[in-house]
Parts: C-alpha cells; sequence; structure tokens
C-alpha cells in the first residue's frame, strides 16, 4: 500500500512572519490527521527557519529547485548537500515553472535528479504537458519523454527513492482543471511505462498530481487508484485550504 503525501509549493511567496505563523496553524491543524504524510517545500532564504519549526514535528521540508552539479563556481545555485545539511527531505526537480521560465532542459532536470539522490535527497520529479502539446494529443509522448530522461540516467531503481507529479501545465492557474479522469489517465500511463522496467518500482511509486489541486477537486482527484497525493501550489500557503486537502487524501 502506497502511503499517501501531499507536498505544498510556496514557490516564491512569504515572508518570516508569515511563514511562521502559517507553519504553525498547519502543525496544529495535523493533529487529528493520519494515513498522509506532509511536507512543505519552501524558498531557499527560508529552509534553515522551517527546518527549526518542523523539527519534531510529523511535517517534513524540502527545497524547490537544487544544481545538478554538486559543488563549484556557480554564483546563485544552491548544491544539494547544502540543502542536506539542512535535513531536507524533498527537493522538486523540473517543475514546470523551471522548464519554461528558466529554460532547464531533460538532461538538467535529470542531472538534478541524480544529485538530490546523490546527498540523500528524495526528489519530486514533476512532468507535464502544455495546453498547446495536450490539443496536439502529444501529452503521452511529452511525459515520456521527460520520465524517460531520469531513467536513462539514473536507471528504474532510482524511483524506488523518488516522487513523481504530473502536473499538467494547461491546468495551473489558468482557471482549466483536469478532471479526475484525466489526472488517472496519464498517472496510470506514467506507472505503465515504469512497470515496463520494473514493475515491483512502478507498483511502489507514489505519483502525486499538480495541477492546481484545492479543497474543492481534491478527495475526486486523490479517489483515483494511480494518484497518491498532491503536490500544491496556491493552496498549500493558505493553512485551511492546505488542511483540507491533507484531510481529503488521509479519508
Amino acid at each position: 500500500m502506497r502511503a499517501r503525501l501531499v507536498a505544498g509549493n510556496w514557490k516564491m511567496y512569504g515572508n518570516r512572519s508569515t511563514n511562521r505563523a502559517l507553519l504553525e496553524a498547519i502543525i496544529r491543524g495535523m493533529n487529528g490527521i493520519s494515513g498522509v504524510e506532509c511536507a512543505v517545500c519552501v524558498p531557499f532564504p527560508y529552509v534553515a527557519e522551517t527546518a527549526a519549526q518542523l523539527a519534531r514535528t510529523p511535517v517534513a521540508w524540502g527545497a524547490q529547485n537544487l544544481s545538478e552539479h554538486a559543488e563549484g563556481a556557480y554564483t546563485g545555485e544552491v548544491s544539494a548537500a547544502m540543502l542536506a545539511e539542512f535535513d531536507c527531505r524533498y527537493a522538486i526537480v523540473g517543475h514546470s515553472e523551471r522548464r519554461h521560465l528558466y529554460g532547464e532542459t531533460d538532461a538538467q532536470v535529470a542531472g538534478k535528479f541524480a544529485a538530490a539522490q546523490a546527498a540523500g535527497l528524495t526528489p519530486i520529479l514533476c512532468v507535464g504537458e502544455t495546453l498547446a502539446e495536450r490539443d496536439a494529443y502529444r501529452t503521452e509522448a511529452v511525459v515520456a519523454r521527460q520520465l524517460d530522461a531520469v531513467l536513462d540516467k539514473s536507471g528504474v531503481e532510482a524511483f524506488a527513492r523518488a516522487v513523481l507529479a504530473y502536473e499538467p501545465v494547461w491546468a495551473i492557474g489558468t482557471g482549466r482543471n483536469a478532471t479526475p479522469e484525466q489526472a488517472q489517465e496519464v498517472h496510470g500511463f506514467l506507472r505503465a511505462r515504469l512497470a515496463q522496467r520494473d514493475k515491483g518500482v512502478a507498483e511502489g511509486l507514489r505519483v502525486l498530481y499538480g495541477g492546481s489541486m484545492k479543497p474543492s477537486n481534491a478527495a475526486a482527484i486523490v479517489a483515483m487508484p494511480d494518484v497518491d497525493g498532491g503536490l500544491v501550489g496556491g493552496a498549500s500557503r493558505v493553512a485551511e485550504d492546505f488542511l483540507a486537502i491533507l484531510r481529503a487524501a488521509a479519508s
């Protein structure tokens, strides 16, 4: 049985005061919620404070990005080893905003995935298609390409220590939402593609949905057989909404 996971992606929002209040509310709200794991992926400057506040709580923490390089003259970059020093459990790699706004290639994403695991972090690998790609019936080809880049570099066994997240880019901040059935279709495809290499790894892999999950649609989406939780954006910055999604995933 795969343990469900709901991970918040704060993106570039928050400050020390609002972050502290948000985490306090999440910690309080987690009392009585069982059967689902919770994590928050925060901006780099807040990793240390988040780690201190969440220590000895059921909430894990992580980063939204990292360098594919272990160390070196890479001004402005943050390595996996640096994040590991603050006990980060997770690191998001290949988020659509990194791919489309900053031009990250499949090869770079694969490098970041490998770097995260080399430092003991669990990568949350994001894959997903744009609206143009979906309308051109290229969804499966796009997510297969993105997934295969990591498989070819790290091998299928690496996914026993990873999380996969499907984020339909066309359903993020656009007002369009993927139906539970659309989410299941892609999640099932991804799991089946991994199963072609290793059925056991595929069955154990947690695949999260990352396309504007919110309290109103969370229960229906996580009820799908191949959806194991959510990678939550905007709703993760509102304690009541985030907790509602956690409760939906736990039920």
